[in-house]
């Protein structure tokens, strides 16, 4: 019989979060049941929530950065037991069968990969996410929490963590590398660590130096302000690869500039407006302008296994269940270092 659980719902576009109940499906052979432990506080459930990315399925639990601890297992599931600690991210499920989930790449499966909220699951019903007590998933698509990394500040790995890990290795950021990262907040502050890590040398670019002290302590090499234009002037031709973690209009042709040859700008962050691009920003020096969405399961996990290994946690600030619509005013605010966390045992 499905289970019923208490979670946090959106329920318009203009209304705040509030709690209620929704049904979480029986165990089945394959699935995973978790008792969510933490949930991270991504942009990404805002933007969602306040339908600023389409249509939304009212009512929606959002939150797609979920760490727990297995409570049931199917009775075919080989990979998991129950007291494992795991992790669920933006994917539950894919199609299995195109040739990007052929090819370990189900974050981009033709079909549409099944998000952790707001998808059409294989039973017809709608996906919610992580503002809840518990979660099934498909054995397929849980991560593996290594015992080095405490739950709460694992559980932004799940997204921020990937989001910027995929990109780093995907462009090979590594040492001789020069990476620049634009905007230091809830995934800025991942790519500077991840990459910091890797051996590349990093420089924050930022709209003040308001948090350079922040920077600097979390690895960045460099920490310059792009409200200077001198910044812009001295850096020009600088980075091999540039991460634009930021979800706001910005000048492309601007940061385009600051590329080396074969230098490449990926965008993370997802303004709702289009930004134009002037081709003669990246024909002069064969400069790529690419975009960059999670990794995959298996690629996941490595960047699970890399942050145990390198000591590498989200910087969170944990909050009930019930500041949460506090919390998400003071991610828009820029008033959060550099994750919030629900602990969603306050969930009652």
């Amino acid at each position: 019989m499905p289970t019923t659980v208490r979670a946090y719902a959106a329920t318009a576009a203009d209304q705040p979060l509030t709690p209620t109940t929704i049904e979480r499906r029986d165990v089945g052979p394959r699935d995973v049941r978790i008792e969510i432990r933490f949930a991270g506080i991504c942009h990404s459930d805002i933007h969602t929530a306040r339908a600023e990315w389409g249509g939304v399925p009212y009512p929606l639990v959002v939150g797609h950065e979920m760490a727990g601890v297995v409570a049931e297992v199917g009775a075919e599931v080989t990979r998991f037991a129950v007291g494992d600690r795991v992790g669920v991210g933006v994917m539950v499920d894919s199609c299995r069968e195109c040739d990007a989930c052929r090819k370990g790449l189900e974050q981009y499966c033709h079909v549409g990969m099944t998000q952790a909220y707001g998808s059409v699951d294989r039973d017809g019903s709608v996906t919610q996410g992580g503002y809840a007590q518990q979660v099934v998933v498909t054995e397929d698509f849980v991560l593996r929490i290594p015992d080095a990394l405490d739950l709460d500040v694992a559980a932004p790995l799940l997204c921020a963590g990937i989001t910027t890990y995929s990109p780093l290795r995907h462009w090979g950021a590594g040492p001789g590398t020069k990476v620049a990262v634009v905007g230091l907040g809830g995934l800025g502050h991942m790519a500077v660590r991840l990459a910091h890590a890797m051996g590349a040398e990093v420089t924050v670019l930022s709209q003040s130096l308001k948090k350079q002290e922040d920077g600097l302590r979390l690895g960045a090499d460099h920490y310059r302000a792009t409200s200077d234009p001198e910044t812009f002037t001295e850096l020009a031709g600088t980075f091999d690869l540039i991460l634009n973690t930021v979800s706001a209009e910005l000048d492309l042709g601007s940061y385009l500039s600051l590329l080396a040859v074969d230098g490449t700008m990926v965008a993370l962050g997802a303004p709702p407006e289009a930004l134009p691009v002037q081709v003669f920003s990246l024909i002069p020096a064969r400069r790529s302008l690419a975009g960059s969405t999670i990794g995959s399961i298996a690629e996941t996990q490595e960047m699970l296994d890399f942050c145990a290994e390198h000591g590498i946690g989200a910087q969170i600030e944990v909050v009930a269940a019930d500041q949460v619509n506090e919390a998400w005013e003071r991610v828009l605010a820029s008033d959060v270092r550099y994750r919030f966390v629900i602990d969603t045992s306050t969930l009652v």
